[in-house]
């Protein structure tokens, strides 16, 4: 049984390509993104499960002697097959839900229930275990939230239980499993999708596991090896939808319409096709013109998207206000409100991207800067070093480095477990803090030869090599929650003058 602290996030999803014609056997592509879901999970001793869900407020917790004594007997089916209604309702009784409980915090509580009373339940007693989960990824629209908590739960209960190794080794900040663990990842979060979404398609949960980019196409699922950096905005209009109403109309289109439908349909599926072989391109030597390509493609699928009737007058606004910067976006997911992407070139000018997050945000829109692609399920080193009191800490005190640059010892360049800035501000004000100190440290450090950190229990090695690695967005969890930006470039510059960088 492991008995340390174990860190893992996972990224969530968007649709490239392929929306709604995929549920008619064509191809859709789908790519990580670089906003993550992390979970933190603490051995210890106190005979119960605690399940700590900050973004949402949901905060619950189990005796383990009782658990044990339930009979789980229904869970014997779990292995293999999806969850029945009867399973779940069984769990409902496991978790004494109140009558009024909420059906985010039903489904949630009940996925983690799930896949702790399964995968747990092969040990001699059921782990004692406080475990927090957080976001960058707004719930409910349509970017692989609920994959990504299941990715990270399984992951770190398996870990837990040794069903799977701690793939860390000493001195790495960040490591990965081996592809059969993925594979038994993958396998478990599935089955809690199952539980919350009773028949999703997999390919949420696939993308979150193994990150960039995935074809899909009549539940076949396969790897793309390789995927360009590609920068986006995310936009949600946080306008709700049905997803299920969305797919029944574009059914109900098709049949009254056949020979005008189908040929949208057809059409899409050559969008992603042509999209797949683009990037296939630009991996080996992206060039202006490929941008080009990639920017028609997204407008010809954004008409296409209208034509299936799953538009909506949020979404043109959003395409509006890019195409008056000169910037291409169109619908990811469902449509009919929900999100859409922008795609960035790389020679755009940040103030054109500043504008454009202005001017979506003055529509009431949320709006993100990222990119896709990302590494899927992570596991991360923890820091060697803690709050003071061990308490956690408060936006207020971030601001973990406003001593002398010289005075000793320095915390370093350390992913705080728990990010007040994500819980209090959220990602898009965590990232506007963030990115005018994280961009300049990545240019600093990345011609540095050695940044000596100096931190007790053997930080300064770890710390060097989360440096030697900012070739990750700046999004990463390694970056996201590490410090508050303004004594960032004087701290740093300093220890570089130290090692005579």
């Amino acid at each position: 049984m492991l008995s340390e602290v174990l860190l893992v996030s996972a990224p969530g999803k968007v649709i490239l390509h392929g929306e709604h014609a995929v549920v008619h056997g064509k191809v859709a592509l789908a790519v990580a993104l670089d906003l993550r879901t992390f979970l933190r999970l603490q051995p210890h001793s106190n005979g119960k499960v605690c399940l700590d869900l900050p973004n949402i407020g949901i905060k619950r917790a189990w005796d383990v002697a009782r658990l044990q004594l339930q009979d789980t007997s229904f869970l014997e089916q779990g292995d293999a097959s999806a969850p029945t209604v009867e399973l779940v309702e069984k769990l409902k009784e496991v978790a004494a839900f109140p009558k009024d409980c909420a059906d985010p915090e039903r489904a949630a509580v009940l996925a983690f229930l799930y896949l702790y009373l399964c995968i747990c339940r092969k040990q001699r007693t059921l782990p004692s275990l406080d475990i927090r989960v957080w976001s960058e990824l707004p719930t409910g629209a349509g970017l692989g939230s609920s994959a990504a908590y299941s990715v990270c739960v399984a992951s770190a209960l398996l870990t837990t239980c040794e069903e799977i190794p701690n793939p860390l080794k000493d001195g790495e900040p960040a490591s990965r499993w081996t592809v059969e663990d993925l594979e038994l990842i993958n396998k478990w979060a599935f089955q809690g999708e199952r539980v919350i979404h009773g028949n999703p398609s997999g390919v949420d949960n696939a993308v979150s596991v193994w990150g960039g980019a995935l074809r899909y196409q009549q539940g076949k699922i396969s790897l793309l090896k390789r995927l360009p950096a590609l920068r986006i905005l995310l936009t949600n209009t946080k306008v709700p939808r049905s997803t299920k109403a969305l797919v029944a109309s574009v059914r109900s289109r098709l049949l009254k319409f056949p020979e005008i439908v189908a040929p949208v349909l057809t059409s899409i599926d050559a969008i992603s096709l042509e999209c797949e072989r683009m990037l296939g391109e630009m991996v080996a030597a992206p060039a202006p013109e490929h941008y080009l390509v990639l920017e028609e493609l997204i407008d010809m699928n954004q008409h296409h998207l209208n034509a299936l009737g799953v538009g909506h007058a949020s979404l043109d606004q959003l395409c509006q206000v890019t195409m008056a910067h000169g910037l291409h976006s169109k619908l990811t997911g469902a449509g009919g409100g929900g999100c859409g992407i922008t795609l960035l070139r790389p020679d755009l000018e940040q103030s054109v991207v500043e504008a454009v997050k202005q001017a979506l945000s003055s529509c009431g829109f949320d709006c993100w800067e990222t990119s896709i692609g990302a590494p899927g399920i992570s596991v991360t080193r923890p820091p060697p070093w803690t709050p003071p009191c061990g308490k956690a800490w408060m936006a207020s005190e971030r601001s973990l480095c406003r001593c002398s640059p010289t005075a000793k010892p320095l915390p370093g360049l350390f992913w705080v477990p728990e990010p007040a800035s994500v819980l209090a501000g959220g990602p898009q004000s965590q990232r506007r803090d963030l990115e005018p100190a994280a961009d300049w440290a990545t240019q600093k450090t990345r011609s540095a030869s050695c940044i000596p950190l100096s931190c007790p229990g053997g930080g300064a090695t770890w710390g060097a090599s989360l440096l030697s690695s900012l070739q990750l967005p700046h999004t990463h969890p390694l970056w996201a929650s590490a410090f508050s930006p303004d004594p960032l470039p004087t701290w740093l510059d300093a220890q570089m003058r130290e090692c005579g960088s």
